[in-house]
């Protein structure tokens, strides 16, 4: 059976990723602001259609340079960390005023690979993302570069964003990127090189398609567009590539523009699930009910109230066990708090946990969406 391309108007949590060279003018050090323009006006759109989106957008490290008049050519760390700092005011600046004109608020998330990477911060900052479009907000988020090094930084934002799109448990990631997709040689060096609208599976073949960099402001090439895509159809989101050298760009890709389409053969739930089961090591256990374990079969979240026991040393964001009353496994999931804690809360009402622990913490022990049931 052939594959069918998707349309833009079939995904609820859409992921766009802006590179340095769409939103800055490089001779001029500013942002295009006719083309933001035009990009807030689409994401706006998405938004009145009860969308979600979330936007990664690099710019910070070149919008600093320019205010700081630094000279052309590569930088050294140090210098990119403090060009970064000025430029990540400006940046967040630029996406709040573009947004606002829309009456959506943006709020600014800046992370490193360690917080996608360590699960306890990865958990921050999941939750977070999810509270901002809980409020209808836009995250904006960029790679924190003025605490970044070259040991640990994502050194591009299309791998960030397919973190982010598998954190945020997005359905799509738009690249908005230099090029229309993906061909089979170098577009800019072969004039027979054939467009690919539609990649089913990323194979050895696909990957050896990609090219290199091909912009100034820009640290990643199609390299770095494939990579970005194994991670995020890994985690059960569909990716296209399409051109910003448009106005309108989400809109031209609703419209069907050219562009390649990454399929996945998974969602973000069943993907992030089966994560969840098979990859992660378990810290601990938590005992739970007969009234708890009916609930988690019904799809309910796990309560502290239907816990009765803790086992192990685990700290919140960890896997877990989940055993019943005769100490079957009934499931695996991330625990909403570390285990001196959780262990103070069992049995107990999640109305009492803010006086028990003297912090308001979540009202589930274990999230149904961090939680995934059988025996491992």
């Amino acid at each position: 059976m052939t594959a069918k391309t998707p349309a833009l108007a079939d995904f609820r949590r859409i992921v766009v990723k802006v590179g340095s060279s769409l939103l800055v003018d490089s001779a001029a050090g500013r942002i295009k602001e006719a083309w933001l323009a035009s990009l807030a006006q689409d994401i706006a759109k998405l938004h009145k259609d009860k969308r979600d989106v979330i936007v990664v957008s690099s710019g910070a490290i070149a919008l600093g340079r320019a205010v700081l008049k630094l000279p052309k050519g590569p930088l050294k760390l140090e210098d990119s960390q403090g060009a970064a700092a000025v430029g990540q005011i400006a940046l967040a600046r630029t996406w709040a005023e573009a947004l606002g004109k829309h009456k959506i608020t943006a709020g600014q998330v800046l992370v490193t690979l360690t917080d996608t990477e360590e699960r306890r911060r990865y958990l921050n900052a999941r939750n977070t993302i999810a509270k901002l479009l809980e409020w209808r907000s836009v995250p904006v988020i960029n790679e924190n570069d003025t605490v970044a090094t070259n040991e640990i930084r994502y050194g591009d934002n299309d791998r960030l964003a397919a973190r982010v799109a598998a954190m945020a448990s997005a359905d799509l990631l738009v690249l908005l990127s230099d090029v229309d997709g993906l061909y089979d040689a170098p577009p800019a060096s072969s004039a027979k090189a054939k467009h690919i609208p539609l990649v089913p599976r990323i194979t050895a073949a696909i990957e050896a398609m990609a090219g290199a960099s091909g912009s100034e402001l820009s640290r990643g090439g199609m390299v770095t567009k494939i990579e970005a895509g194994k991670i995020v159809t890994t985690a059960g989101a569909h990716m296209v590539i399409a051109s910003g050298h448009v106005d309108h760009p989400l809109d031209a890709i609703a419209a069907g523009s050219r562009a390649t389409w990454f399929l996945t053969p998974a969602n973000p739930v069943t993907a992030r699930k089966k994560w969840i089961a098979g990859s992660l090591e378990p810290k601990g256990t938590l005992t739970i009910d007969a009234g708890a374990a009916a609930a988690l079969r019904r799809g309910k979240s796990l309560l502290p109230a239907g816990v009765v026991r803790v086992d192990g040393v685990f700290g919140r964001g960890d896997a877990v066990l989940i055993r019943g009353p005769d100490g079957a496994e009934i499931g695996r999931g991330l625990v909403a708090y570390d285990a001196e804690d959780a262990a103070k809360i069992i049995r107990k009402s999640s109305g009492d946990i803010a006086l028990i622990l003297g912090v308001e913490g979540r009202a589930e022990m274990v999230h149904r969406d961090d939680l995934v049931l059988g025996g491992a």
